[in-house]
């Protein structure tokens, strides 16, 4: 076992195996019971998808791991950045039972060190507000990290979903954490999903994220994507709709900048 990165709550190691393979194995002694189990419900639900997604080997609870077969690095080629955004297409119209619907039988949605409820229901906009914006504003505003103002400016946001959440949409199948740190390049220049938050929502939500901090590939990635699944009208005014979510996360977990942030993209609104 060698220790490697693997994200910002976990303890992760390379494993060599006895049949002469290698795994990734995560870890953390506080881990909620099932949040493993969950994780590993939700790779194998996106496995059934065009895109790679890495191979559980094994999933415990005394103590609580999860092992994935190992993808050796690389850096993500023009092909590779092109077939992501096909097959995230592909993987989005793949759908799911309901907006809300968790992998497994989940009843949390995980976000790092997060968990919210997760009620299945098929109205996205009612769940990105009161399960999503709601809980996180008032948390971020419990900790700090988000000023009155802008826990308002979020709240009125949520008052004005309806509105501003576009055309009605079949739930995708959705990674929910598909920011550019959970693509992961293998050596042949193709590119993986990791670390998922799987559920059933709005596709528009994992493109939102990956524009966050810089999409592998910039816009040949979403370029390719609408090759087979074109947006609806007004996609771009609402991707800060969208990053609200992450925006919050990140102002919960890391406080920060990432509250005034969550506060500009919300007033964009108003």
């Amino acid at each position: 076992m060698r220790p490697v990165a693997g994200g910002d709550i976990n303890q992760a190691y390379s494993v060599d195996l006895g049949d002469g393979g290698r795994a990734f194995v995560k870890t953390r002694p506080s881990a909620e019971p099932g949040e493993y189990e969950a994780e590993a419900a939700g790779l194998a639900w996106l496995r059934e998808g065009p895109v790679r997604v890495p191979e559980v080997l094994g999933v415990g609870s005394e103590p609580p791991f999860l092992a994935l077969r190992w993808v050796e690095p690389g850096r993500l080629s023009p092909a590779g950045v092109e077939r992501l955004g096909r097959g995230l297409a592909e993987l989005h119209a793949l759908g799911a039972p309901a907006h809300a619907w968790l992998p497994g039988g989940a009843s949390r949605q995980r976000l790092g060190s997060l968990g919210l409820g997760a009620t299945p229901d098929d109205d996205w906009p009612r769940v990105y507000a009161e399960q999503r914006l709601r809980p996180l504003a008032r948390i971020a505003l419990e900790r700090g990290s988000l000023s009155d103002s802008g826990a308002d400016a979020v709240l009125a946001v949520c008052d004005r979903i309806g509105d501003l959440a576009g055309p009605r949409e079949p739930p995708a199948r959705l990674h929910g954490d598909l920011w550019a740190g959970n693509v992961h390049a293998g050596p042949d220049g193709e590119g993986w999903l990791i670390d998922p938050s799987a559920q059933g929502g709005h596709r528009e939500l994992d493109l939102a994220m990956l524009r966050l901090f810089g999409a592998p590939g910039g816009e040949a990635l979403f370029a390719a994507y609408e090759e087979v699944a074109p947006l609806a009208p007004g996609h771009r005014e609402r991707v800060p709709l969208w990053q609200l979510q992450p925006l919050l996360v990140h102002a919960v977990l890391f406080g920060g900048h990432y509250g005034a942030a969550a506060e500009r993209a919300a007033r964009a609104y108003l």
